[in-house]
């Protein structure tokens, strides 16, 4: 069993999960406040709205006010580290050659996060294998594609960058923005972005910054996180489409995908994939409250569908 990683500001693997579970809550309450924009999903295989959670009450999560301190704390200090300067390092660090990557298999990945997180979260007794299972197989149910039903198997094992050189929770978890530009006022707790010293550089302020309209999502660097990195992970190392990346990449990006925010940036690509990020939302907010999968009576269905996708058997994290 695998240590667990430790920082000053977060122990433990509980206390990330708890804080991943605070940030959702208020993305679930938020949803419930105000009603999700559907016209922008069209009828397909996988944009269909979701149907396993059409009878759930979606205000028996916890509520708002139960998770506004803590991810307000959060919030402030992920809003001011998030710099371009880090953000470059960041990446530069991840491709680094000299950076030991630990090779396992997806299910192995799995095993791993579990021993990171244990049963912290309020909202599901279940495994963190039992909550990916909860995901892909509601998919499964709502006969979504299987590469759809993969990436509900995976959307999360990003997080296992916390044993990665991680330096908080900041950088793993949270809802995402692009940064080198103008932090739009859709982010939430934008007010907190006054600590951030990107917030009074002469370009980085701007509503352009160092991109242009129509550039491209692609072309913009989003804020360090789970997401980020399991997408860095998979893109070059798996058959995933296009939309699968984008349910990886983007999923915490709420400014844009819930809020509005930063469309002058799209291009015709990426209306599509937003399309893809709505369809994906609802499964990775709402399955928590499904009841417990069986593990084993699933795995061999699961292998099979990762090797469908995973050529390596072995992936580098």
């Amino acid at each position: 069993m695998a240590p667990a990683a430790t920082y000053p500001d977060s122990p433990s693997g509980v206390a990330l999960e708890a804080t991943s579970d605070a940030i959702d809550n208020v993305n679930v309450l938020k949803a419930k406040a105000a009603a999700v924009v559907a016209a922008e999903i069209d009828d397909s295989a996988y944009t269909d709205s979701s149907q396993f959670d059409a009878n759930k009450d979606k205000g028996t999560f916890r509520q708002y006010e139960d998770a506004c301190d803590r991810v307000k704390s959060f919030y402030r200090e992920q809003h001011e580290k998030q710099t371009v300067a880090y953000n470059l390092a960041a990446r530069i660090q991840f491709h680094s050659a000299s950076r030991k990557r630990e090779e396992m298999s997806i299910w192995e990945a799995m095993e791993k996060l579990n021993t990171l997180i244990d049963d912290s979260d309020p909202d599901t007794s279940l495994s963190q294998i039992q909550h990916l299972l909860q995901t892909a197989e509601a998919m499964r149910r709502d006969n979504k594609p299987r590469w759809m039903q993969l990436t509900g198997l995976i959307h999360d094992l990003g997080k296992l960058m916390f044993f990665y050189g991680a330096q908080g929770q900041w950088d793993v978890v949270g809802d995402t923005f692009p940064v080198g530009c103008k932090f739009d006022e859709r982010i939430i707790y934008p007010e907190t972005f006054q600590g951030n010293p990107d917030s009074k550089d002469a370009v980085f302020s701007t509503k352009y910054g160092i991109y242009h309209p129509g550039c491209g999502l692609d072309n913009i660097m989003l804020s360090w996180g789970h997401d980020e990195y399991l997408y860095h992970v998979v893109k070059d190392q798996s058959t995933l489409p296009p939309e699968a990346l984008a349910m990886i990449r983007y999923h915490s990006f709420y400014p844009w995908h819930k809020e509005g925010a930063y469309r002058e940036f799209m291009t015709e690509k990426d209306h599509e994939m937003l399309k893809a990020v709505k369809a994906f939302n609802p499964y990775d907010l709402y399955s928590k409250s499904d009841g417990a999968p069986s593990v084993e009576e699933l795995k061999p269905y699961y292998l099979e569908l990762i090797d469908e996708f995973f050529p390596e058997k072995r992936i580098k994290w």
